[in-house]
């Protein structure tokens, strides 16, 4: 009986030993990663017309290194099958415009670059109902809206331009270690892009070809700007936490990251080409991607945002930082840093600044924005007449400014059917700000979403969408006029 006794305690002292070192390991070894429920749509991943929930996750459940790692060994994956959807939709090439350049003589990409259904031509399609290119699916798929590069993800994209040029001016990192930006650099806008000031024209470029930056603004525009000004540039040029970039270890820097500035983005006021989510709808495929947007000329203007129709430049200051910056999600905007800008003493500042920045000169155009006759060709001088009359251009981009400060709904989802593309939803875009056209050679590419990869593509949009059925002469001639804005 006592050797028994003695057997049975052995067996359960060794049971013991064998859960705490198995309790151990488990502890060690993280978890399977679950499925992302904000994800998660009612008919499956990335699927359904509502998702399980607004929130995005709070508790991570991987350590930062294992999460990275996974990141990195996916990252190839995700941009080939983002570079199929481009690759099926343009045509990437280089082909610049012969006699004609941007800013600091940086090539301008011409053509429609958008690639035509097999079997029809814009002129067959321009003379279609939207029921009957809808119903035989022939509604060009550059003109459908464009996802993101990691769309399940989204969040902040920076081009390499931008990334090299922060990094060796004020020694930040802008890489993610998930994904690249998508567009080449051809089709985007020159960089560092110029700045011009409203208050002094005599200045013309004042940044004199070099990106602005904490480590330059003071010496470059103490003495141009006013103690308040120069304040509010500081601002927009500070680091502040952001979704991808910050100290948490959700993030998609490699190092924790002060995160970013506004001007990382609107680089010298206007737009580097940044892409990143708008945070203003759920499920996550639902959302659209949106490009970052020109500064310039915001003095005229009276919404901002290009869908959310914020009414003050100092609502669109302060909300990016509190609400975009984030995804709008305002949990994880408090887990990773939020900065709320005080109302009166910065954000005040910063829209000062801001609505210094003027559009660049415009030689050819009179005081109410039309060109002058004895400056203008013959070419832009039809253009004119095709973009305020047949056209129909002039009705929302009225002149001299070329906006009507309102919002439009261009119902594109007359001409196709929803689909899911590379875990974006593809359907109409609802209300879209009318951005002014002053400037608009330099500030490729264009829509909202960068869909749009040249002025040629953006005719041939158009002349659909309004059902224009405007000559190849007349397209020509229209793209040859807003190049002289």
């Amino acid at each position: 009986m006592t050797g028994s006794r003695a057997q049975f305690w052995a067996l359960l002292s060794l049971l013991g030993l064998l859960m705490a070192i198995g309790d151990a390991r488990a502890q060690q070894t993280p978890p399977p990663t679950a499925q992302n429920p904000y994800l998660m749509g009612t008919e499956g991943y990335d699927r359904g017309p509502r998702g399980l929930t607004s929130y995005q996750p709070i508790a991570i459940d991987q350590p930062f290194a294992a999460r990275m790692a996974q990141e990195v060994a996916a990252k190839a994956g995700v941009e080939r099958a983002h570079q199929a959807v481009l690759d099926e939709r343009y045509t990437l090439d280089d082909h610049p415009a012969q006699g004609i350049t941007m800013e600091h003589g940086k090539p301008l990409q011409e053509g429609v670059r958008v690639k035509l259904p097999q079997g029809v031509t814009w002129e067959q399609l321009a003379a279609m109902s939207p029921d009957e290119i809808r119903d035989r699916g022939l509604w060009p798929k550059g003109f459908l809206p464009l996802p993101h590069p990691k769309h399940a993800t989204g969040g902040f994209v920076f081009p390499q331009e931008e990334i090299d040029a922060i990094k060796r001016q004020d020694g930040r990192d802008l890489t993610r270690f998930d994904i690249d930006f998508d567009l080449p650099e051809r089709f985007l806008a020159a960089f560092p892009p110029a700045m011009y000031l409203v208050q002094r024209p005599d200045l013309g470029d004042v940044s004199q070809g070099k990106l602005i930056s904490l480590t330059n603004f003071f010496d470059m525009f103490n003495g141009i700007l006013t103690p308040r000004q120069l304040e509010g540039l500081r601002l927009l040029l500070t680091p502040f936490p952001q979704q991808q970039f910050n100290a948490t270890d959700d993030r998609k820097s490699e190092v924790a990251s002060q995160g970013s500035a506004c001007f990382d983005c609107h680089s010298n006021g206007h737009q580097n080409g940044t892409t990143h989510l708008a945070p203003d709808a759920r499920p996550e495929w639902f959302r659209h991607r949106i490009g970052t947007v020109s500064l310039r000329g915001v003095n005229i203007q009276r919404l901002f945002g290009s869908q959310r129709a914020l009414k003050t430049i100092e609502d669109f200051t302060e909300f990016e930082q509190r609400t975009a910056y984030f995804d709008g999600d305002i949990v994880t905007a408090t887990k990773k840093g939020v900065n709320p800008l005080e109302r009166g003493s910065q954000v005040d500042f910063m829209a000062d600044f801001e609505e210094m920045l003027d559009f660049p000169p415009a030689p050819k155009l009179d005081v109410f924005g039309k060109l002058d006759p004895a400056k203008a060709s013959q070419a832009e001088m039809h253009g004119q007449d095709i973009f305020f009359g047949k056209g129909q251009c002039g009705s929302c981009h009225q002149a001299p400014y070329y906006t009507d400060n309102l919002m439009h709904d261009l119902k594109t989802e007359r001409f196709f059917k929803p689909e899911l593309v590379n875990d974006a939803m593809e359907v109409g875009d609802g209300n879209i700000k009318t951005f002014s056209l002053r400037g608009i050679k330099d500030d490729p590419p264009y829509l909202h979403d960068e869909r749009l990869l040249t002025l040629e593509d953006t005719v041939e949009f158009f002349n659909l969408v309004l059902g224009d059925k405007l000559s190849p002469q007349e397209k020509q001639d229209l793209v040859a006029f807003m190049r002289a804005l």
